[in-house]
């Protein structure tokens, strides 16, 4: 073999290592879905570089009120007649102002079956769990299992008013009645740290969002609980919950047939209490 050919053969294969090369450096430098759909500095999307957490409690009947059938039935056509009041919706990180959203980590945010089971009670949706924590849960910078174990305690740290426990009529009230109720039954939290959220036809009570530390203390929110966004409404009304699951101790209600539960009748929607 020649000098030319060795040569030849050396130069095509130092071209084929910087081919490489550069392809796994492409590979590396794909952005992640956080850096395509939410367009900010990259250093406000950093895995647990953060603020404090917000701790967002739905109230379900509202979102039942328009769920669509076999999309919602695990939290609104249960077959044992439960019907939820407030679950969580999620924990949030959040900035002062601002807060950052799907969070690259140096692995998949893949949230394990048993971690989704053990959820179910208090975050009805399968679909839910697995979503806030690509999009929340990512940014916290703990894993599944913890990020979920602290959700858990956070939300059954909060003592639900007894207004608000399997109430059976339509409630009318302000946002100011909503926060002093569960002012009263948690003498920790302060007026700073909590927030109402209303929307939709009639203004319906939607959401209670509490804000805490990482280590789950009461503490004062930041911009994105802005009352006066949240909810404008001087009233909201507070659809009924209406469960009619059996336990064994209520001796006057009675399992549900064993047929599909298609629901119990959706709550009335009234604009406004009757004028006299």
């Amino acid at each position: 073999m020649s000098a030319r050919n060795v040569w030849a053969i050396i130069i095509a294969g130092l071209a084929c290592l910087v081919a490489a090369h550069a392809c796994a450096q492409s590979l590396r430098d794909v952005p992640w879905p956080s850096e395509v759909f939410n367009q900010k500095p990259s250093q406000n999307n950093v895995a647990g570089n953060f603020d404090y957490y917000t701790m967002v409690m739905s109230w379900s009947p509202t979102h039942c009120v328009t769920a669509e059938e076999g999309r919602d039935d695990e939290q609104c056509a249960r077959l044992d007649g439960l019907r939820y009041g407030f679950v969580l919706h999620g924990l949030w990180p959040q900035y002062q102002k601002g807060y950052p959203e799907a969070c690259r980590t140096g692995r998949k945010p893949f949230v394990p079956n048993d971690v989704i089971n053990g959820m179910l009670d208090i975050m009805p949706s399968r679909g839910l769990v697995i979503h806030e924590y690509k999009l929340h849960g990512t940014c916290s910078g703990l894993d599944p299992a913890n990020y979920y174990s602290l959700s858990r305690r956070l939300f059954r740290s909060v003592r639900i008013p007894e207004k608000f426990k399997n109430p059976y009529e339509t409630q009318f009230m302000s946002p100011g009645d909503v926060e002093a109720a569960f002012l009263r039954e948690n003498r920790w939290l302060r007026p700073d740290m909590i927030a109402i959220t209303c929307g939709g036809a009639g203004n319906r009570l939607r959401d209670v969002r509490i804000c805490m530390t990482r280590d789950g203390k009461g503490r004062a929110c930041g911009e994105n609980e802005d009352q006066r966004k949240l909810c404008r409404s001087n009233q909201l009304h507070v659809p009924p919950v209406r469960s009619t699951r059996y336990d064994g101790i209520m001796s006057d209600k009675k399992p549900m047939p064993p047929q599909r539960d298609r629901g119990l009748p959706r709550p009335q929607v009234i604009e406004s209490p009757m004028r006299q």
